[in-house]
């Protein structure tokens, strides 16, 4: 299957919130403008996270999306299925994958200028902090040449594109809270230095070529759709488990290690907005809190009354090489230049993954039941 594509063609419609975070379309009334061009949106890493919530908000505001993905033996696309449109309906299919990879700049410019996008917003990275010290050279070459590849097949294209460089607060590492677009950075892995290198390199190029290139440094977002091995959401899917008796344990690493978490369906809001404006920036997007990790086990274990201190078990091989102690953010330019404001707290953040992981336990509990899987699999 060499591509893969969808689309939600709302022009009017109703939401509500869905158990993952996302929003679902009802009443749906399609009203395409014959004639009129839709605004083009390139995304790598539109199989992560944040991905699919950018684009559920721009298929929402109308555009056409087309994602970038790497070849697998296994389709990769779950957190994109729910807006999966057959592409030979060429009315609703708005959403359309590619392959291509950011390891490789012949294919990044051949879509690139096939497609001629107005807008290129690059999430793709290997986003794992532990992970990047046990594969640092891969790290490296994705996450930060990755990006300068990118950039040069924007800057080369035939049509100009405004163009997004996903940035993390861990390029802070151990600068002291709060930091803001002023802060100096500090990484202490693998990835937080490519991180670094990756926002440089956008700041030359809007410097040297004129691009429109921005920096969103996000903090921590997580969400319903995280992957299960950060630590929140291996937080929430073991008490969905243990509330349920699939699982007893859950074992962690440094619980003191204090983050400034937020949902990400908002942090895609803010890197649109960016691509918004009349000059391009680096912004700092954040809800301004800190908790540690400590906090979320409390928050995610006494939702369901469950005591945290029953079931952690401490790791030593969860701890990094290099700790970083404490992010927490200053947003306050994002909130005066662009308008941007959290929507969903802590508390609420942490409610909504645990609610959708109970019931991911729930359908798991009925396959041990019936013999079809293994529950002794996690102590």
């Amino acid at each position: 299957m060499a591509s893969h594509e969808s689309t939600n063609d709302v022009d009017r419609r109703e939401e509500k919130r869905d158990s993952d975070g996302g929003s679902v379309a009802t009443n749906v009334v399609p009203r395409p403008i014959p004639g009129e061009r839709r605004k083009v949106a390139l995304i790598t890493g539109i199989t992560g996270q944040d991905g699919s919530y950018l684009t559920e908000f721009l298929l929402g505001n109308g555009y056409e999306v087309h994602g970038l993905i790497r070849r697998s033996s296994n389709f990769n696309t779950a957190r994109l299925d729910h807006l999966y449109v057959d592409p030979h309906n060429a009315v609703k299919a708005r959403m359309k994958l590619h392959y291509a990879d950011l390891s490789d700049a012949s294919s990044l410019r051949r879509w690139v200028d096939a497609l001629l996008p107005d807008e290129v917003y690059n999430l793709a990275a290997q986003s794992h902090v532990a992970v990047s010290f046990e594969i640092p050279d891969y790290t490296a070459d994705v996450v930060a040449t990755g990006a300068l590849r990118l950039l040069e097949a924007v800057r080369c294209a035939t049509k100009p594109a405004r163009y997004y460089q996903a940035g993390s607060s861990e390029m802070f590492g151990s600068t002291p809270p709060p930091q803001s677009e002023a802060s100096p950075f500090h990484p202490r892995s693998p990835y937080a230095a490519a991180k670094v290198a990756a926002h440089w390199y956008t700041v030359n190029y809007r410097e040297a070529y004129g691009l429109f290139a921005c920096n969103g440094i996000l903090f921590n977002h997580e969400s319903p759709r995280r992957g299960e091995n950060f630590v929140t959401r291996k937080i929430t899917r073991a008490v969905g488990r243990i509330r349920l008796g699939l699982q007893t344990k859950v074992f962690l690493g440094n619980l003191s290690a204090a983050r400034d978490w937020g949902f990400a369906g908002d942090y895609v809001e803010a890197m649109w907005m960016m691509l918004q404006q009349e000059e391009p920036g680096d912004f700092v997007v954040a809800t301004e809190e800190s908790h540690t990790v400590e906090e979320f086990l409390q928050a995610a274990f006494s939702y369901v009354g469950l005591n945290w201190k029953d079931h952690v078990v401490i790791d030593p091989r969860y701890f990094r090489p290099a700790e970083v102690d404490s992010l927490k953010g200053d947003s306050t330019k994002a909130r005066k230049a662009l308008g941007w404001k959290t929507k969903v707290g802590f508390q609420d953040l942490v409610k909504m993954m645990v609610d959708h992981d109970i019931e991911i336990a729930k359908r798991e509990k009925v396959l041990v039941d019936a013999g079809y899987i293994d529950a002794q699999q996690q102590p």
